[in-house]
């Protein structure tokens, strides 16, 4: 393979190919992405000053810089099982510590809690058992969520159903859950923090965004005609 080939071209599913697949991506990197940016770089080489903390599920589908459209420095990344932000004191840790730096050490002006269709963590929630003696530790970080499967499972859903608004539903608590946080609830109260939800549709590049006026989810455009009145004089 010649060096101007994607790196994805030698993947072969092997452990060790996989690792050589990252390695030569890194490479490419160094060597004909980073010139072309390099003054943007080097700017942020010793200073890091991101406009979003963006709080999404460790999925390896979700890509938040690319949803977003966003360069290196723009946003501030927190990810884990199901885009959890535990309610402050429940779980003091990784989440967290996450919300109070990004607010209080980077002043963020907004938090993006993002969650996705087809989401592992909420099927394996609205599976009960199955998970909690295979994966015990996954189960106990998923209590946190607790809350949107019991609403999801009052509906009497089907099941592909059931993990859509599970989707919705958690979004809905995490982002009650997040304004519990001291940081956040006192940049809320001064105006100087804005909280949104969305749910990244994967197979459909669509991104839902949850509108609290309205308890309902709109379209991204609706939700910037929204925020366009909203600023409007």
């Amino acid at each position: 393979m010649s060096d101007n080939s994607s790196p994805r071209e030698d993947r072969n599913g092997s452990g060790e190919h996989d690792l050589l697949y990252l390695l030569k991506g890194a490479d490419k990197f160094s060597r004909d992405v980073f010139p072309d940016s390099e003054d943007l770089f080097r700017s942020l080489a010793a200073h890091q000053a991101p406009h979003t903390l963006f709080i999404t599920c460790a999925d390896s589908r979700v890509s938040p810089e690319m949803i977003t459209q966003t360069g290196p420095g723009e946003l501030f990344v927190c990810r884990n099982i199901g885009n959890i932000v535990p309610a402050y004191g429940e779980m003091l840790g990784g989440v967290s510590a996450v919300v109070e730096f990004a607010v209080l050490g980077l002043n963020v002006r907004q938090i993006v809690i993002c969650g996705h269709s087809d989401c592992g963590a909420m099927k394996g929630l609205a599976s009960g058992a199955t998970i909690a003696e295979e994966m015990p530790t996954v189960h106990a970080w998923l209590r946190n969520a607790e809350a949107a499967r019991s609403v999801a499972l009052a509906r009497k859903l089907h099941d592909e159903q059931m993990v859509q608004a599970m989707v919705e539903e958690n979004i809905r608590l995490q982002l009650n859950h997040l304004r519990t946080h001291p940081a956040v609830a006192g940049r809320l109260a001064l105006g100087t923090l804005q909280v949104q939800g969305w749910v990244y549709d994967i197979g459909h590049g669509k991104v839902s965004v949850f509108n609290d006026a309205a308890g309902a989810f709109e379209t991204t455009a609706e939700a910037r005609a929204r925020l366009m009145r909203k600023a409007a004089p």
